[in-house]
């Protein structure tokens, strides 16, 4: 292993994504290693914010249909913008919500419980608001979560195993919802095995890619994904709160939304003022509220850098970035019991690398002190995020020397191990 910072010099030079470095406001105190929680924010964001602000001056209520970006269609126009990231016709994109509102719109759509199939299968790794959500949707329909949730265990506390999962896809089971990339380990699931093992059970599946997109390519089409959800302030740039999406698959189209609001209208009929409902037959059914227009905004300029780029590109420089990061860690902090808990294959691996460590929560305190921006995962978790269209492999070179340097000169020890408010 090369572990001369020249060699990260040369990786650089040979980078070619590296001119998107220049379009994202980057400090030059700061290595940003956490886009895996709210990724940097873009000049083209900035951009497209300003250029939505300037509508609303200049056409007042005329901006839902005037201008660059009429309002009235943004959420269509960035649903198509965001299909290729996950493989999927724009008619099937729709950029709206939150992850954890898109959730419950899906399961209310799509989770009809019956005498003899009346479960959802989840995991016991997922993030906590995907079980929040799935259990109020168990309460709603008079369900005891405790008997009509199941979570798959995890062998190791880190990853999850497919079989397992296919194993417990029995007939009292309606639905199945996942994450694409496990939040913590960054574990890629099968999607297109456990849609098709779904299926032949008669089971409909869906997917959370929060940690996904952005990150890994997919193809939920065709992989005839039920329906999937995410937010846009990771890997996507979106900032922070900004609007969600979601995917429905078009075999579904003219299904009913399970939660119906005005712009489930489709669009013709919305301004009848109708007290029946006549939906969107695509997408664009399943949303609830008016598009949260300011917050969507930077996304016109984020997903446009992504068409540029290309999701495969981006994934082929991840996947440097993280396989030279862990082989840094082998090679320079073997003596300091650091565990890499990620999976070290390229098949299975997401955009981040998992340390596991007794003092994470020291150590992360040390690196943000020396201008070092990691993520800290309760109770003893790193999160390393070197993010393609940003981050640099001197960057990866320039953190682990500085992890070599606090654990080997104990700069950790300054601090409380123990979590912030925010972590």
């Amino acid at each position: 292993m090369n572990t001369d910072k020249n060699y990260a010099i040369r990786l650089d030079q040979n980078d070619n994504l590296a001119s998107f470095r220049k379009e994202f406001y980057i400090s030059n105190e700061t290595i940003y290693l956490d886009g895996n929680s709210l990724g940097l924010m873009s000049k083209r964001a900035e951009t497209a914010v300003t250029t939505l602000m300037n509508s609303w001056k200049t056409y007042a209520i005329d901006g839902w249909t005037e201008g660059k970006h009429p309002w009235f269609y943004l959420s269509e126009k960035l649903g198509g913008m965001s299909a290729q990231l996950v493989g999927a016709k724009p008619e099937e994109v729709i950029i709206t919500g939150s992850t954890t509102t898109n959730l419950h719109q899906l399961v209310a759509t799509f989770f009809h419980p019956t005498n003899e199939k009346n479960k959802i299968l989840a995991d016991e790794l997922n993030f906590p608001s995907d079980i929040y959500a799935l259990k109020s949707q168990l309460q709603l329909k008079g369900l005891d979560p405790a008997d009509h949730l199941l979570q798959i265990k995890s062998k190791n506390g880190y990853t999850l195993d497919t079989q397992s999962i296919i194993d417990r896809m029995q007939e009292d089971v309606a639905l199945i919802v996942l994450p694409g990339v496990l939040y913590r380990s960054g574990q890629i699931l099968d999607m297109e095995r456990l849609t098709k093992e779904a299926h032949q059970r008669n089971i409909l599946i869906g997917f959370d890619l929060c940690h996904s997109i952005g990150s890994i390519p997919h193809q939920l089409s065709e992989w005839d994904v039920d329906f999937a959800f995410w937010c846009t302030y990771k890997h996507l740039n979106g900032g922070p709160g900004s609007v969600g999406g979601l995917y429905v698959n078009e075999k579904h189209f003219g299904k009913e939304p399970g939660l119906a609001g005005w712009f489930s209208s489709a669009k013709e009929k919305q301004f009848d003022m109708e007290h029946t409902l006549t939906a969107a037959e695509d997408a664009g059914a399943f949303q609830i509220g008016t598009p949260h227009v300011l917050s969507v905004a930077p996304l016109l300029g984020s997903l446009e850098m992504f068409e540029e780029a290309g999701i495969e590109e981006i994934r082929k420089k991840s996947l440097r970035l993280t396989n030279y990061l862990m082989q840094l860690i082998d090679s320079e902090l073997a003596d300091y019991h650091f565990k890499i808990a990620n999976p070290r294959d390229d098949k299975t691996r997401g955009g981040h690398v998992f340390l596991e460590h007794p003092e994470a929560a020291r150590i992360c305190k040390a690196l943000k002190a020396e201008g070092i921006v990691p993520d800290f995962r309760n109770p003893n978790g790193i999160r390393l995020a070197p993010v393609a269209l940003y981050n640099t492999f001197e960057d990866v070179w320039q953190t682990v020397q500085m992890l070599k340097t606090i654990m080997r000169e104990e700069r950790y020890k300054k601090y409380e191990n123990k979590r912030g408010v925010i972590a």
